[in-house]
């Protein structure tokens, strides 16, 4: 009888034994899968902008943790995971200003918009040198390429503000805008004409761009930047006094922002964002 049960043990201890394997396989395989199913959603992160534009997040290195790890390391400490202490950290860094802990995190950017929209972007790329040197630019140049040149051809075109500085007023009627859309196609259609002339004479690229009018052309461009220099950018340019364009490629931003450090992003729109 003891033999028999000794059995009978053996057996149901193997029996939970493979059965925990199996378990275990399962649970690494759709962990791994979960992962990268996440990875994957997040390499796609992309938002069109006006007619022909878009942001896409290229990379990401960082997260809320990095935020607070940043900060506790000055007392050798670190955690793995965010509590509610930790929210109250970040709420306390972002209003207090310390900054240093936000370049830590660092994010890619690429970026297709009219050469406007990228002008001003740039001001933030130089101006960012005093924030952190963690910002590179890399932008495509028709030097070198001459792919099929695209516009930016608004359906709505706004009257200029009333104070005559910066801006624009309220939008022009349909039919106004309509003919100025035409005619901005028109000019844009002799213009990549005359380029195109210029190509097949054997003009340089570098000079027959020249010919292309510029600050509707399209441009593609890579941005990298820290959490820090990219908050103060969505501070900025996602406000009711940047100009529409720019400020809907930043709202694109922001958004990946919000996404990725939903912690970070929440305090400093709390108080630092139009204040």
């Amino acid at each position: 009888m003891p033999i028999i049960l000794l059995y009978i043990f053996i057996y149901i201890k193997d029996y939970i034994y493979i059965k925990y394997s199996y378990y275990l396989i399962y649970r690494y395989k759709y962990t791994f899968l979960y992962n990268k199913i996440i990875h994957d959603r997040s390499s796609q992160i992309f938002t069109e902008v006006l007619d022909k534009g878009y942001v896409r997040l290229v990379n990401n290195m960082g997260s809320d943790l990095d935020v607070v790890n940043a900060a506790r390391v000055s007392y050798d400490k670190s955690v793995d995971s965010l509590d509610i202490k930790d929210q109250r950290l970040i709420e306390f860094l972002i209003k207090h200003k310390h900054d240093s802990t936000l370049r830590h995190c660092v994010m890619t950017f690429e970026v297709y918009a009219p050469l406007m929209v990228a002008r001003q972007w740039y001001k933030h790329a130089v101006a960012s040198t005093y924030l952190d040197d963690q910002n590179g630019w890399n932008e495509s140049s028709r030097r070198y390429v001459t792919e099929e040149p695209e516009f930016y051809l608004p359906t709505e075109w706004r009257a200029a503000p009333e104070n005559k500085k910066q801006g624009s007023g309220d939008i022009l009627p349909s039919n106004q805008s309509a003919l100025l859309t035409s005619l901005l196609t028109q000019h844009v259609e002799d213009s990549v004409a005359r380029y195109e002339q210029l190509l097949q004479m054997g003009v340089a690229p570098e000079q027959a761009r020249i010919f292309l009018p510029a600050y509707g052309l399209y441009i593609r461009w890579r941005w990298t930047v820290s959490l820090n220099a990219v908050l103060h950018f969505c501070s900025l340019r996602v406000h009711e006094t940047a100009q529409s364009e720019i400020m809907q490629y930043a709202t694109a931003v922001e958004e990946m922002v919000h996404r990725l450090y939903p912690s970070t992003y929440s305090a400093y729109k709390q108080h630092r964002m139009h204040t």
